[in-house]
């Protein structure tokens, strides 16, 4: 069963960045503000419509920012759902540099049990479940077989060449907090690699060994974090929330998550 819910997100995370890449290359986004002054375009709509498209379907409720006004009182009765963010990194979209990202977590008790990301201007597809671990695979959007992606995917982590202790850090949301960190880990270290990347990529660069840590000290929602987790936990890395010190959880009350840290 929950080999078909990945295959399902799968499919829904690639079709949805198919219909993102058609409107990045019209340039024609439609570009609005939300009520907290984030960017909103077309092609955020459209993702989303595709993904709900494949979810509704599978009889799980979904959370998303689309979604966050949801009550509490209902959806804490949920043992499974999916989290999604059809685009994460919309002002990355805008600048047109590629750096964003489709998301779709399963949850399961509060815990990350299946993640995809898919990164529509690369074709570079990231999926994981607790059975089977963590895998990046190639995707060409133009003609591709969901069984054969997942029977070719690069398990996570990859071996890199370059062993310098790298942090990847958001490009967009960089905070006096996360340089300080920074700092701690060159007085540890010596000499530190620092890489700024927008979405759920730096996530991503953690579980598959392009980076050492991902300190995020600044503002996330769930749906930010949810895939991206899935994916690190399947690999073997953790993402600790900064108050708690364990492993952030999923459908809480206040859908804003604490500062954490992927390691």
């Amino acid at each position: 069963m929950r080999n078909q819910l990945l295959h399902t997100a799968i499919i829904a995370a690639l079709q949805a960045g198919k219909a993102i890449l058609e409107i990045y290359h019209s340039g024609a986004f439609d570009i609005e503000l939300k009520e907290d002054n984030s960017p909103l375009t077309r092609a955020d709509t459209d993702s989303h419509k595709v993904i709900m498209s494949y979810l509704e379907p599978t009889d799980i409720p979904v959370l998303s920012e689309e979604g966050r006004d949801i009550p509490y009182n209902e959806r804490k009765a949920w043992r499974q759902l999916w989290i999604v963010d059809p685009i994460d990194g919309t002002k990355e979209f805008i600048k047109r540099n590629g750096e964003f990202t489709v998301n779709i977590a399963l949850i399961e008790n509060k815990k990350p049990i299946i993640g995809v990301i898919f990164v529509p201007v690369t074709g570079e597809l990231y999926f994981s479940s607790k059975e089977i671990g963590a895998f990046k695979v190639a995707v060409n959007l133009k003609d591709y077989d969901v069984d054969a992606l997942l029977s070719k995917g690069n398990k996570l982590p990859l071996q890199r060449e370059d062993k310098s202790f790298t942090i990847v850090a958001s490009r967009s949301h960089m905070s006096a907090e996360t340089e300080s960190y920074v700092q701690e880990i060159r007085d540890i270290h010596g000499e530190v690699k620092l890489i700024s990347k927008g979405s759920s990529l730096k996530l991503c660069m953690v579980a598959e060994g392009a980076a050492n840590c991902y300190p995020r000290f600044a503002p996330t929602m769930e749906w930010d974090t949810a895939a991206g987790q899935a994916i690190c936990e399947h690999a073997g890395v953790e993402v600790l929330d900064w108050e708690t010190k364990k492993n952030m959880l999923y459908n809480r009350e206040k859908l804003l998550n604490n500062w954490f840290l992927v390691t």
